[in-house]
């Protein structure tokens, strides 16, 4: 689904290591992280050097369920974490695939949550909104290459959202807090937000 003279696509196996809880040795021996960075080609820690930057818009691809969200946040940390230059340089984003598809006839919509399929399914006709079929995606992968491209890859059509220093700043309160070593925090946190859950996947 990629353009190929212009992006290049990293795949990922599963979740990387939690660098919340890893010191810098310990990250450097996972073999994902090591791909990152030779990706990246701006070295790590003391050897770091953000003008050997190769890619001045890397953009973070996971699934629009909790898994990726979790992988996101995990990615987030290690962004944060050992290579901040990069996210104050503005060079991070998070890619939003759809997590519904309409179809009806010959016509296809993909919304990016609960509220947009919602709204364009009240937008339908009545005769048409009754017949509509509507798919929950479960990941990028169940998706064919045309599906890919049209959704999260093409320029055009993609919807990306900018990560700024601002929002990992205060994303590393919850990462202290729900990755760290702690255990109590990291209770007493679930136990004050848990009636605020809207996505769970069990």
């Amino acid at each position: 689904g990629r353009n190929r003279k212009f992006q290049a696509i990293l795949p990922l196996r599963g979740k990387i290591l939690n660098v919340e809880k890893a010191r810098l040795d310990r990250a450097l021996s996972n073999e994902e992280i090591r791909s990152m960075i030779t990706a990246l080609g701006t070295g790590i820690g003391d050897e770091f050097d953000i003008t050997k930057l190769r890619y001045h818009k890397i953009i973070i691809m996971t699934d629009a369920d909790v898994d990726g969200a979790h992988i996101r946040t995990l990615l987030l940390t290690l962004f944060f974490r050992f290579f901040r230059p990069v996210l104050e340089g503005g060079f991070i984003y998070a890619a939003q695939p759809p997590l519904f598809n309409i179809k009806y006839g010959k016509t296809t919509k993909y919304v990016l949550n609960e509220e947009e399929r919602d709204s364009y399914l009240m937008t339908l006709p009545e005769n048409i909104r009754s017949k509509a079929e509507v798919s929950r995606n479960k990941g990028l992968g169940e998706m064919d290459p045309n599906e890919l491209c049209d959704t999260t890859m093409n320029i055009e059509n993609r919807t990306l959202i900018q990560i700024r220093l601002e929002d990992a700043m205060e994303a590393d309160k919850a990462f202290n807090i729900l990755m760290g070593e702690e255990v109590e925090p990291r209770r007493k946190f679930i136990e004050e937000h848990a009636d605020e859950v809207e996505n769970l996947d069990i």
